[in-house]
C-alpha cells in the first residue's frame, strides 16, 4: 500500500517568524552571514566557506563566467551552466578564474563595418554602452577604436552608417599594456580625464576595459570570495552522462566546486557520478548533489559522499515538473523534513553536510525563513536572472525592460540530462517554460538591499548569525486570511514606493 503524509506540504508564504528577544548586540552590522558549502567533521573547519548564503542556478539564463565574477565579489558562487559543451563550459570557468578585479573583459564589440543599427542592437542586448571597435568584431581582436554616446546622435543619423565613420580611431585613445596594474590604471584615468582605459597587448589585441566608474567599487569589496590564490571561487554543474570527460576539463580550468544538476536527485546515476569522483580525485573535488525532498533521499546523498545536498522539485518558477509528473514537495516542508535528518546524520557520524535550498523563493523574507528553517545557503534562479549581469537578453516589453528566463527544461535549453532517468537521450516533454522576468538592474545594488532585510530580520529574531538563528528561531503558520492582513489592505494606495518586494 502507498504511504501517505499526514500532514499537507507547505511553502515560504505559509509562514511567519515570531521575533525573539534582541540584546544590544543584535545591530545589523554585527550579523554575519558566513556559512558553509561543503561537508566538514566536527571540530574542523569547511574546505569552502561563503561569506553570504546564495548561489545562482545552474541554468543558461542565469550563470555564465559574469554572474560568476559578480557574485562572488559579493560573497557567493556560481555555478556556471552544464547545458552547453565541455569545451565551452571549461573556457566560461577559466575565464572567471583569470579574472582580474576592475578588468572587464569587453562584450559589446563591433567591426569597423558593422552599420550603427546593427552596433545599436549589440547596445540594446547588453546594456552597455561602451562598445570595442576590433578588426574580427570580438573582444580580443586588434583594437581599431571605440565608440560612447559622445560619438554619435541619433536624431541626425540614418542607422546606415558605418562605425568606422563615427568612432574615435585608436591613435586618439588613451591605452595602456597588459603589465598595467589596477593602481597604474585608475591613475591614468585620472591623470588623462578620461572614462574609459582600454588595456592592449603587444599585438594591440584589446584584453580588458577599466573604467572610471569602478573605481570606488573596486576599493571596498570587504566579502568578496576568494581561494587560497587570491582568484574569485567558482562553480560549474555536470549531470550523470558526460562526467568522465566533463569533470577533468572543468578541474583543470580551476573549478573550486561542482555540482550534480538534475531534478531528482535521488537516483543510482547521482551515486555513480559521485563515485566515478571520489574513485579519480578523491576529496579533493568537491562535489554537490541532488535535488531530494525528503529525509531518505537526504540520507541517500549523503552517504554516497555529497559534499552538499539541495533540496527542492518544482518550486522553482518556471519548472512545472509538478504540472507534468505529478511529483515533488511544498518547499518548506522538504526543507524542514531534509534538515532535521542533515543534524540527525550529524550527530550519528560527526559529519555535517550542508543543505542547500533550490527554489520556492518569491519575496525576500524567504531568505530568512530558509535560512531559519535549517538551510545553510540557497540556489537562486529568478532572483539572479533579473541582474545586468545574467547572459539573458535585456528587452523592451510593453514599455518596460524585462530580461529573458527560460528553464533547463524547456524547449529552448532542451537539458534532457537534467531530467535523465536512464533511458533514451532527449526530452520526451518540457518541465519548464520560456519566460521573462522585470529587469532590476545591478546584482550589487539588489543584492546589498535583500541581504539587508535578512540582517535585520535576524536581528529581530535576536540572532547574529545564522546557526544562531537556527537555534532561537520561532516559525509560526499563517492562515489565508493572515497573509492578506500581512500586506497592504483596506487603503487606496498612492503608488507602489515599496522598494524589493515580490521577486
Amino acid at each position: 500500500m502507498a504511504y501517505y503524509y499526514s500532514e499537507p506540504s507547505r511553502t515560504f508564504s505559509e509562514y511567519l517568524l515570531v521575533p525573539g528577544y534582541s540584546s544590544p548586540n543584535c545591530v545589523p552590522d554585527n550579523v554575519s552571514l558566513k556559512t558553509p558549502l561543503v561537508k566538514f567533521k566536527k571540530g574542523e573547519e569547511p574546505a569552502i566557506s561563503m561569506n553570504i548564503p546564495m548561489t545562482s542556478a545552474i541554468m543558461q539564463a542565469v550563470s555564465d563566467d559574469r554572474m560568476a565574477v559578480a557574485l562572488a565579489r559579493e560573497g557567493g558562487v556560481s555555478f556556471i551552466y552544464g547545458s552547453q559543451t565541455v569545451e565551452d563550459q571549461a573556457a566560461m570557468v577559466a575565464r572567471a578564474k583569470a579574472y582580474k578585479a576592475g578588468f572587464v573583459i569587453s562584450d559589446s564589440n563591433v567591426k569597423p563595418t558593422a552599420t550603427l543599427n546593427e552596433m545599436l542592437s549589440i547596445v540594446e542586448r547588453t546594456g552597455h554602452s561602451t562598445v570595442a571597435v576590433t578588426e574580427d568584431g570580438g573582444p580580443n581582436g586588434r583594437l581599431l577604436g571605440m565608440v560612447t554616446r559622445r560619438d554619435y546622435r541619433l536624431s541626425r543619423m540614418t542607422g546606415q552608417e558605418t562605425v568606422e565613420s563615427f568612432m574615435t580611431p585608436l591613435d586618439k585613445l588613451v591605452t595602456a599594456p597588459a603589465s598595467t596594474t589596477l593602481k597604474e590604471a585608475n591613475d591614468i584615468i585620472w591623470e588623462h580625464k578620461v572614462n574609459t582605459l582600454p588595456i592592449v597587448d603587444d599585438d594591440g589585441g584589446l584584453i580588458y576595459f577599466v573604467f572610471r566608474k569602478d573605481y570606488d567599487s573596486h576599493k571596498e569589496n570587504p566579502l568578496e570570495l576568494l581561494d587560497a590564490g587570491k582568484k574569485y571561487v567558482v562553480g560549474a554543474g555536470i549531470n550523470t552522462r558526460d562526467y568522465a570527460r566533463r569533470v577533468p576539463a572543468l578541474i583543470e580550468a580551476g573549478a573550486d566546486v561542482l555540482c550534480i544538476d538534475s531534478s531528482e536527485g535521488f537516483s543510482e546515476w547521482q551515486r555513480m557520478t559521485i563515485n566515478w569522483i571520489r574513485e579519480h580525485y578523491g576529496d579533493t573535488v568537491k562535489v554537490g548533489a541532488g535535488n531530494v525532498v525528503d529525509a531518505e533521499g537526504f540520507r541517500f546523498l549523503a552517504e554516497a559522499g555529497a559534499d552538499f545536498v539541495k533540496v527542492g522539485i518544482g518550486g522553482g518558477s518556471i519548472c512545472i515538473t509538478r504540472e507534468q509528473k505529478g511529483i515533488g514537495r511544498g518547499q518548506a516542508t522538504a526543507l524542514i523534513d531534509v534538515c532535521a535528518e542533515r543534524d540527525r546524520y550529524f550527530q550519528e557520524t560527526g559529519v555535517y553536510v550542508p543543505v542547500c535550498s533550490d527554489g520556492g523563493i518569491v519575496h525576500d523574507y524567504h531568505f530568512t525563513l530558509a535560512l531559519a528553517m535549517g538551510a545553510d545557503f540557497l540556489m537562486l534562479g529568478r532572483y539572479f536572472a533579473r541582474f545586468d549581469e545574467s547572459p539573458s537578453r535585456r528587452v523592451s516589453i510593453g514599455g518596460n525592460y524585462m530580461k529573458e528566463y527560460w528553464g533547463e527544461g524547456s524547449s529552448r535549453a532542451r537539458n534532457w540530462q537534467r531530467y535523465d532517468v536512464g533511458g533514451k537521450e532527449g526530452m520526451a516533454f518540457e518541465e519548464g517554460v520560456d519566460s521573462y522576468v522585470p529587469y532590476a538592474g545591478s546584482l550589487h545594488d539588489n543584492v546589498a538591499l535583500t541581504l539587508s532585510k535578512v540582517r535585520h530580520t535576524m536581528c529581530n529574531c535576536g540572532a547574529v548569525t545564522i546557526p544562531e538563528l537556527q537555534q532561537k528561531a520561532k516559525l509560526t503558520l499563517v492562515s489565508a486570511t493572515s497573509i492578506v492582513e500581512g500586506g497592504a489592505h483596506d487603503v487606496v494606495l498612492k503608488e507602489n514606493t515599496v522598494n524589493g518586494g515580490k521577486k
